[in-house]
């Protein structure tokens, strides 16, 4: 009997930049000022993984042709993973995560987690040789914050919002920089980007302890996303 291999699945999924996603719903939380618990956090932060990653397997469904060419090495071109088998996948992690949303402490994230579904096909769908697609990609990181804010509180305070934007605008700087990055033929020498990637965490971090309220612990706790998700890069590439 032939054994089931995880790694494809987690290279598919990007699993190793899940801990960025994390501390984006934490950032959301803790700047809100509101009253939350961890089992809330965890639902929420749950729904958000299985967004992110079915986007991830989304990404590659879409982008199967073309990786053939230019990225072999994914999953899908190199015939480790069926492409009617990701699919099946990817359609799976989308209802679990708007599933998750149900049961989550507020039902107006529901709304929201539909928001950032569309968002996410939309980006997936359209952002080879559309370049302003990168806009499509900040807003789901900003819908993030926004679904978790609603979801947990059922409003969205001011902070949320500066954070979310804060990100927003991070990936889009994120974004460029890799664009400028596949003009030289052997990139910058040195892995800049799976270092901003994990550089969302610490964003995180400095946007807790700026914004309201007393941070206490949680900016310690959202940086060390960052060191997570370069842990995590070493056994699943982010890229």
């Amino acid at each position: 009997m032939k054994s089931i291999q995880f790694k494809p699945w987690l290279d598919l999924c990007r699993a190793g930049n899940l801990p960025t996603i994390w501390t984006n719903t934490l950032c959301a939380l803790a700047v809100s000022g509101g009253t939350w618990d961890v089992g809330g956090y965890v639902v929420i932060a749950a729904s958000m993984s299985l967004f992110y990653t079915g986007g991830m397997c989304l990404n590659d469904i879409f982008d199967a042709g073309n990786d053939a060419g230019y990225k072999p090495f994914r999953p899908i071109p190199s015939g480790r993973i069926a492409l009617r088998s990701a699919a099946m996948f990817t359609t799976c992690l989308f209802i679990a995560a708007l599933l998750l949303l149900l049961i989550a402490p507020d039902l107006n994230g529901v709304p929201a987690g539909i928001v950032l579904l569309s968002l996410i096909i939309a980006y997936d769908r359209f952002h080879k040789g559309h370049p302003a697609a990168v806009i499509l990609m900040a807003g789901c990181r900003l819908m993030v914050f926004v679904t978790a804010a609603l979801a947990t509180f059922g409003s969205i305070g001011k902070a949320v919002w500066i954070a979310g934007a804060a990100q927003f605008v991070y990936i889009i700087i994120l974004s460029a920089v890799a664009v400028f990055e596949k003009r030289f033929p052997r990139g910058f020498g040195f892995p800049l980007i799976p270092y901003m990637i994990a550089g969302i965490s610490l964003v995180d971090a400095a946007l807790i302890a700026m914004l309201p309220p007393s941070p206490g612990i949680m900016p310690v706790i959202a940086a060390s996303g960052a060191a997570l998700t370069m842990a995590g890069q070493r056994f699943v590439r982010g890229d």
